[in-house]
């Protein structure tokens, strides 16, 4: 493949689940070995530099998810950003300077530690890091990941700040839309080849491009039972009374009740009296900053982390005393904000693996010796993951190793394991982080497909509000670990507070997938003369 940026550009790398591009980046990057070709900046072919030589030169990567180190503090990985120019204090102070006045959180927080912070602080810290690098290039790989819509406004004017200011750019970026309004160039890759490269409200018109070509097949057979299930959903929520408890109204049974639950780290108080009812075959929407609590809430349900207060009914029996495990046994599903798959497995294996609670004969013995009992265990355990394969498109993965696949892929993988689990509730954390927004519009209509064909409750985390209020029955607001509002998803949307504390004014960030966003006009309109750097 060959990819050039021009001097003083701003463009976003977008493309299908798997297509290479956090490849491209990290190659460009020095971080992987260019297997063929070259790489080019500012005239200067620097393919065997190590990554460290190409920061000295100006290209600068922020990684995926988190790049700060956890366990120093906010000062520390500052100190450490600013290695490379240490004899140059000037810069280093103005630098420090310019941070703290785009992200004045970070001069507040120095002496917390990196790990302590929410993520959309860490997703500031490393911005933070990488422009105290001088970036010539500046690449950037999922800047929107897991991230509340205010924060996500918060950090595209930070980049078009950075852009505006000289600074060429490259964002890799799941959503079509946050792509669209940012940059004025569009790259789109499937495969590991380059599809498209053009102004991005051309890519807009490609639907042979931005389709959903992962979830696609699966979604479609679910979209009539999504339209019928969400008018039969609506018209339960208009019945419920005001101020009934997030999840369900008062006369119907819950699946999961959880009661004034309360975790403190330290002296910071994660989640304070929260709680929430969610009934058989209904959806749960929580939404709320980074940092409000969300993930631990589930962390309790589940028992990965203990409670200081509350309580958790699954089906009308207290599991509050129960492990993570009998929890899982008794049908609590869940899914977290970084795929936890065991990374040296194939996906076939990692299924058959996730459908272990439902293998009929478990003696080791016996399967040494494969009697006929053991054959048919394992011709069920083999029909069943194809099955999953089937459904959630991962056919031409099914003998990839998890360590090999994208962080979208790694998504899929993971919510087909909760769903060979067969849970009864199924706890989701941000199942669309990471998927391209053609593949999220489409998760929509599967996780509706999927609940009609289960009977299961889903609870689930979701920045990407099109997504959570199409799916959801009713809405949790967290804010510091309280509950801010519930109800309705229309009505929660539409609080004061809410719009405050986390949505923001900015439609693109409200509104990740969807319709697709208005083009960012280019101030800039002379032709490029430099280019850098050159991909071949």
């Amino acid at each position: 493949m060959g990819l050039a940026v021009g001097d003083g550009e701003l463009v976003a790398l977008l493309g299908t689940n798997g297509a290479g591009k956090s490849t491209v980046l990290r190659v460009v990057a020095g971080l992987l070995p260019a297997g063929a070709g070259r790489v080019e900046f500012l005239g200067r072919d620097i393919t065997r530099l190590g990554a460290v030589e190409r920061v000295g030169l100006g290209l600068v990567t922020v990684p995926g998810g988190r790049g700060v180190f956890p366990s120093l503090t906010v000062e520390e990985n500052l100190r450490l950003a600013s290695w490379l120019h240490r004899r140059d204090p000037a810069f280093v102070r103005a630098g420090r300077q310019r941070c703290f006045e785009l992200f004045p959180v970070l001069a507040e927080r120095l002496a917390s530690p990196a790990g302590a912070l929410s993520g959309g602080e860490q997703q500031m810290l490393t911005l933070a890091q990488a422009l105290l690098c001088r970036p010539r290039l500046l690449l950037i790989d999922e800047l929107s990941l897991g991230l509340a819509p205010a924060v996500v406004a918060r950090l595209l004017e930070v980049v078009r700040g950075i852009n505006d200011a000289g600074t060429t750019v490259v964002v890799v970026e799941q959503s079509v839309n946050v792509a669209t309004s940012l940059a004025g160039r569009a790259v789109f890759m499937e495969k590991g080849q380059v599809r498209f490269t053009g102004p991005t409200a051309e890519l807009v018109e490609r639907p042979d491009l931005v389709r959903a070509v992962f979830l696609g097949a699966a979604a479609a057979g679910a979209q009539a039972r999504t339209t019928r299930t969400r008018t039969t959903t609506r018209s339960r929520a208009r019945a419920a009374p005001a101020g009934s408890p997030a999840g369900t109204p008062p006369e119907e049974p819950a699946r999961l009740e959880v009661v004034g639950m309360r975790r403190r780290f330290g002296g910071v108080t994660a989640v304070d009296g929260a709680g929430f009812r969610v009934a058989p075959g209904r959806i749960l929407g929580i939404i709320g900053t980074n940092g409000a609590g969300k993930t631990t809430l589930l962390d309790l349900c589940s028992g990965l982390v203990p409670a200081d207060a509350g309580r958790i009914v699954l089906d009308g029996t207290d599991v509050s005393g129960l492990s993570a495990a009998r929890r899982s046994h008794r049908g609590l599903g869940r899914s977290f904000q970084d795929a936890r798959l065991f990374p040296s497995m194939t996906v076939t294996e990692t299924l058959a693996t996730a459908l272990e609670r439902h293998v009929e004969v478990r003696e080791p013995v016996a399967c040494m010796f494969h009697p006929a009992a053991v054959t048919d265990s394992e011709a069920v355990v083999r029909r069943r993951v194809e099955e999953l394969i089937q459904t959630m498109g991962l056919g031409r993965y099914r003998d990839a190793f998890v360590s090999e696949l994208s962080t979208g892929t790694r998504r899929i993988v993971e919510l087909a394991g909760a769903l060979a689990h067969d849970p009864r509730v199924l706890l989701l954390d941000e199942p669309s982080s990471g998927i391209a927004q053609r593949e999220t519009e489409a998760l929509g209509q599967l996780l509706v497909d999927l609940r009609d064909r289960t009977g299961a409750s889903l609870v689930l985390i979701e920045h990407d509000i099109p997504l959570v209020s199409g799916l959801a029955d009713e809405l949790l607001c967290l804010h510091l670990g309280a509950e801010l509002a519930s109800g309705p998803p229309a009505q929660v949307l539409s609080d004061p507070a809410v719009v405050a504390a986390y949505l923001g004014a900015d439609e693109v960030s409200i509104n990740r997938s969807g319709p697709a966003a208005p083009t960012r006009t280019r101030r800039r309109t002379a032709p490029v003369k430099a280019s850098s750097p050159r991909r071949r």
